[in-house]
């Protein structure tokens, strides 16, 4: 960027696994109360914190790119899947941090990743990179949240308010399993590249 003001960078990683409606509306937010110059789109590589296997990070990555594609300023970013061992954001922030010294990071999550927070490895080591985000929905608004009790950052949190949306990817695949319409769940191109690839079929 020119000027002085920094570039005002979004990361928001996951498995997208499928990635649907609810993931799109979180970075439409994001970009807009954050006021972000750049979202990454970065799906996970090896997810230590997952029991299920992913499915092949090619098909996560075309996936997420047709979902995000038309979103100004979002690029899909495949550097957790191309790292050899498990994914840790930690360590996706600072490899941005290194490539982009004066750049804000804002990391996004949902609030029930938030709640997990200390879970992450190096989770004490996010503050310092990335001012962290979390879109709350439904009646998890303001100080009633329900992570806010258990947050460990005094002072450190940012919300994005969202509209109530009971939506995940496991709820998708359970859809696709039993041969269920995922329609207005995930987005056109994506529900087409899933039926193509003959994806979250049972055996």
């Amino acid at each position: 960027m020119t000027g002085s003001a920094p570039l005002r960078m979004g990361v928001f990683g996951g498995a997208f696994d499928p990635p649907h409606r609810a993931h799109r509306a979180l970075a439409q937010a994001a970009m807009q109360q954050l006021q972000l110059d750049q979202l990454r789109i970065i799906p996970t590589g090896l997810a230590w914190h997952k029991t299920r296997v992913l499915s092949a990070p090619a098909h996560r990555l075309a996936m997420a790119q047709l979902a995000f594609a038309d979103l100004p300023g979002a690029c899909i970013d495949s550097r957790e899947t191309a790292r050899c061992g498990p994914s840790y954001t930690v360590d996706t922030l600072a490899e941005l941090h290194a490539e982009y010294p004066d750049a804000q990071l804002f990391l996004l999550m949902g609030d029930d990743q938030a709640k997990a927070l200390t879970t992450w490895h190096r989770w004490q080591d996010l503050p310092r990179l990335a001012t962290i985000c979390v879109a709350v929905r439904g009646n998890s608004t303001g100080a009633n949240s329900p992570f806010d009790a258990q947050w460990p950052f005094s002072g450190s949190l940012r919300r994005l308010t969202m509209p109530p949306q009971d939506l995940s990817a496991t709820t998708i695949r359970e859809r696709l399993a039993h041969g269920q319409d995922i329609g207005t769940l995930v987005s056109e191109p994506v529900a087409r590249y899933i039926a193509d690839h003959h994806l979250y079929q049972t055996t």
